[in-house]
């Protein structure tokens, strides 16, 4: 592992413990084994870590969706494998998330989300372009515009169990069928 990929595991971990405020940048180089000079060659602040941090997330999470989503089921079946699997990395990971969302809302990194969700946008568009061929969806939506609506959609279903609600495992098994019903009436999903 090199030496940013420390200063961002580091970070993540430090975060975590401590929250974004009372973090120092001494914290974080300690954890990483790197000397405080270190860090500002690739980072000027703490908070220029948040899109490092969501790129690792959102690379773990489109790792997670790749491995749950058989290739050789139907369509509806895909979308349900990405509704769980999101729900899934959004209960495991929702201190982590909560942390990312508050970092870049509070500083001018907040703009680099879309370029830090670029490969989710083109998995699922992808995916989205080839159930269109197939005549399994209807040929009317635009793809990648499609993509980030749904993927918008499914993440904020979850994020409102997860890092909003109280009774989570009723509220999330309810919220997922409501999401898989809506994005497979939204698509004209033909089973």
């Amino acid at each position: 592992m090199n030496k940013k990929d420390n200063i961002v595991r580091a970070a993540v971990k430090i975060f975590s413990e401590k929250g974004i405020e009372k973090t120092k940048i001494s914290d974080i180089v300690k954890e990483a084994g790197v000397a405080q000079g270190t860090f500002y060659l690739y980072f000027p602040s703490k908070l220029s870590l948040m899109p490092a941090i969501a790129e690792i997330m959102v690379e773990k999470t489109l790792t997670i969706i790749k491995g749950n989503v058989q290739d050789d089921v139907s369509f509806s079946t895909k979308i349900e494998q990405i509704i769980d699997s999101i729900f899934m990395v959004t209960r495991d990971y929702n201190e982590l998330q909560a942390l990312i969302y508050a970092g870049l809302a509070s500083t001018e990194h907040l703009k680099e989300w879309e370029a830090v969700y670029n490969p989710f946008y083109v998995w699922v568009s992808d995916l989205l372009r080839e159930a269109q061929s197939e005549g399994v969806i209807r040929e009317s939506i635009h793809v990648e515009r499609t993509a980030k609506i749904m993927i918008g959609l499914i993440e904020s279903a979850a994020e409102q169990i997860y890092l909003y609600d109280s009774d989570k495992d009723d509220q999330a098994r309810i919220q997922k069928i409501e999401v898989n019903q809506f994005v497979k009436h939204a698509l004209g999903v033909k089973d």
